[in-house]
């Protein structure tokens, strides 16, 4: 039985300046936004852009509040046991923390949220309804990993957040009554 997975519900109306076709420099890389996934919950919604870097890598930008979170696979993290346990099925708390990349980091926010729509091209089906639960943590330096439970299974990602301009972006959408900041304009 064939499924179209090419054809989503119309995206919500939301604010981002990225679009398909914004490019970021990432550490002497450059990658661009072919991709995006619009994640609600009950207080809100936000945005994961999915990038691929001109050395084929793939990347995972999160975008919610003007805050952004750039990731990219860090499997290594879901042999760590507070993170296997989740793997596994079962909660994970606020205030967990766990080692990744070297790093301490502290779950910060969990929650259970649901595929709004998507757009472009992206590495699995996105339909709306699809649900994961989803734990991102941070730590003081600006570090952050983020970990996926779905039907699928469980992925991991590690980064660091960031504001647009630390991301040098390029081919922003433009938005009416927003002016670039002076470091983008």
């Amino acid at each position: 039985m064939a499924e179209a997975v090419g054809t989503v519900a119309s995206l919500p109306l939301d604010v981002s300046p990225i679009q398909i076709g914004t490019t970021f420099s990432l550490d002497g890389n450059t990658a661009q936004a072919v991709g995006r996934v619009r994640w609600g919950w009950q207080d809100g919604s936000w945005n994961e852009w999915f990038l691929r870097a001109d050395d084929g890598r793939p990347y995972w930008l999160a975008e919610a509040m003007g805050i952004y979170m750039l990731t990219s696979e860090y499997p290594a993290v879901l042999e760590v046991p507070a993170i296997r346990n989740f793997v596994d099925g079962n909660p994970i708390a606020v205030e967990a923390t766990v080692k990744a990349g070297g790093k301490w980091l502290e779950a910060t926010d969990i929650k259970e949220a649901t595929c709004l729509g998507s757009e472009g091209d992206l590495p699995f089906p996105t339909l709306p309804g699809r649900t994961m639960i989803n734990v991102d943590f941070r730590n003081a330096e600006g570090d952050a990993l983020s970990v996926q439970r779905d039907a699928d299974g469980t992925t991991a990602w590690l980064g660091r957040w960031s504001d647009l301009a630390g991301l040098q972006p390029k081919n922003l959408r433009p938005l009416e009554g927003w002016t670039l900041p002076g470091t983008l304009a």
